[in-house]
């Protein structure tokens, strides 16, 4: 048996464009449900949002995303998470840092460069709020 963990980021009625945004980026398929597929609609003004979304890529990219209706409550908060790419090719993970810092609204807190544990590492916040912290991996020696 295995087990996985999956990214499951919420929003309110911006999920399916964080979807199609993530997918841009890092390719993939992307599974929309809404509201009103499900039958489910509780305000005429969110029929059309993501009640249970993802983009998943044959590369490994998996994240998932949400709409949290307005009778629940839901506050984006301050760095509640950080989602984290690693990977093992400097050339993919900077294409890849490239393409999210491209996002309109995007903002670099740590450029993507070498580091004291990595040969790549940077963190940037997306135009949905979202902080990424991409990284290329590095053996720890402790």
């Amino acid at each position: 048996m295995s087990v996985t963990t999956t990214t499951h980021l919420n929003f309110r009625g911006d999920a399916r464009a964080a979807l199609d945004y993530y997918q841009s980026v890092f390719g993939g398929r992307i599974t929309a449900v809404t509201y009103k597929d499900m039958g489910n609609i509780r305000n005429e003004n969110e029929a059309d949002w993501v009640v249970w979304g993802e983009v998943v890529g044959d590369n490994g990219f998996h994240v998932m995303a949400y709409d949290v209706p307005s009778q629940l409550p839901w506050d984006q908060g301050s760095n509640p998470f950080f989602v984290s790419v690693r990977g093992d090719d400097t050339d993919e993970i900077s294409a890849l840092w490239q393409k999210l810092e491209a996002g309109e609204g995007s903002a670099v807190a740590q450029p993507l460069e070498a580091s004291q544990w990595a040969p790549l590492y940077g963190m940037l916040t997306d135009p949905f709020g979202v902080t990424w912290v991409l990284d290329v991996a590095a053996p720890y020696n402790g």
